[in-house]
């Protein structure tokens, strides 16, 4: 019997086999850095989605949502620096052409090609710069380009977001691998944060669309940088079946979904770690919850904390703020039991104060990874969020962002 095993690997959007990437420069940003982007598989795919519960959503998002799930994907589109958003009828047409125009340069039919945007809101799409370059895109598309794919979907980001397992089932191998893109306006229920994910597993529209949803609610939809819900979040995933390793069984199943939440959460903690103005990321994990739901709320309600980011942002183990966020979060604990942890250091418990070397708790506060650990005493059920520190950078990206 093979072992079964989930390992890191090289690469992102192209590491499993049959997909193919790019990434280019088409002037639609200011600055000239790369801004289109493609992956796609000669193969169909089985494909689903999740998006932005904001109302009001980009052209993109409604394409997209109307067409998934479903098994005839061939395409992933995605433009950076402009978001395609509250452009009315004309930002809808223009989504439909870029689709056209994709599938005439790859044989396919328009419905099979998905489209993404971010940027600015409110502003057109400059189609002609858009419409003369598909043909490079298309052209250019190689499996060795995952990183260009992940450098033309960046906005504000400073690094580009990748990661991909292997994994060792019963049936033999496949893997899993994925690219992100977000850094401002990340709250849960999606924000300004899209990711996609690609496989070669075998696996139905419908099982994929219940294992992405499921996957979503625990890593990207308990991701928080500034609280701001936007307009074109999405998380795709496709899946080409090119290593013919069939995801059928509930035990294959459950083995595909551990591999695919080790991907996004790994892609949320790098969202997380390249929040705007970010000097450290910030973890947290609670355990002890009597339901799923109650941990969720804990977790999410002190990554949201202004007060806890702008604490940890200067170093100070203010853990009175995460004690205050619990309280207010909806979440049930135990008042007897209840014990948080800064950085591995119990900080109080009941809740009372416990003593801490403060110069140890210090030094540890200023690593690039912060960690709270937070055991609600009522139960087994558990849930992490990722978040950022809160910094005087953020504010002055964001009040240069549009200029």
């Amino acid at each position: 019997m093979n072992r079964i095993e989930i390992k890191k690997i090289a690469g992102g959007i192209t590491a499993a086999k049959g997909f193919y990437a790019n990434g280019i420069r088409a002037g639609l940003k200011e600055s000239g850095d790369y801004d289109m982007a493609l992956v796609f598989s000669r193969a169909p795919c089985a494909a689903a989605g999740t998006f932005t519960r904001n109302k009001i959503r980009a052209s993109c998002v409604d394409w997209c949502n109307r067409l998934l799930p479903a098994d005839t994907i061939t395409a992933l589109f995605c433009n950076s620096g402009n978001a395609n958003a509250c452009t009315g009828t004309e930002g809808k047409r223009n989504n439909e052409i870029i689709a056209q125009e994709l599938a005439a340069n790859i044989d396919s039919n328009m419905r099979s090609v998905l489209v993404a945007s971010t940027g600015v809101i409110g502003r057109q799409l400059p189609m002609k710069k858009i419409t003369c370059r598909i043909p490079q895109l298309v052209q250019g598309a190689a499996a060795k380009n995952s990183r260009l794919f992940s450098r033309a979907i960046m906005t504000t980001d400073t690094v580009p977001k990748e990661y991909a397992v292997q994994v060792q089932a019963p049936g033999g191998t496949y893997r899993i691998g994925g690219s992100a893109k977000g850094s401002g306006m990340i709250h849960p229920d999606m924000a300004t944060m899209l990711a996609f994910i690609t496989t070669d597993a075998a696996i139905d529209k419908d099982v994929l669309h219940h294992s992405l949803k499921k996957t979503v609610g625990w890593t990207f939809n308990n991701l928080t940088v500034d609280g701001d819900c936007s307009t074109n979040d999405m998380a795709l995933a496709l899946a080409n079946g090119a290593s013919g390793n069939g995801i059928t069984s509930k035990k294959n199943i459950g083995l595909f979904e551990k591999a695919l939440f080790d991907v996004c959460n790994n892609l949320c903690a790098k969202i997380a770690g390249d929040g705007e103005g970010a000097t450290k990321r910030i973890e947290v994990n609670v355990t002890g919850g009597k339901t799923c739901r109650d941990a969720k709320l804990a977790a999410k309600a002190v990554a949201n904390s202004n007060l806890v980011k702008t604490a940890l942002f200067g170093n100070d183990p203010n853990w009175g703020r995460i004690l205050c966020a619990i309280g207010y979060s909806g979440a049930r604990f135990s008042k007897n039991t209840l014990l948080v942890s800064l950085c591995k250091m119990p900080v109080c418990k009941g809740p009372e104060p416990v003593a801490f070397p403060t110069g140890a708790m210090h030094n540890a506060l200023r690593k690039k990874v912060v960690v709270i650990d937070i055991d609600l005493g009522l139960g087994t059920s558990c849930a992490v969020a990722h978040t950022c520190d809160l910094t005087y950078d953020y504010i002055k990206i964001n009040a240069e962002y549009h200029t």
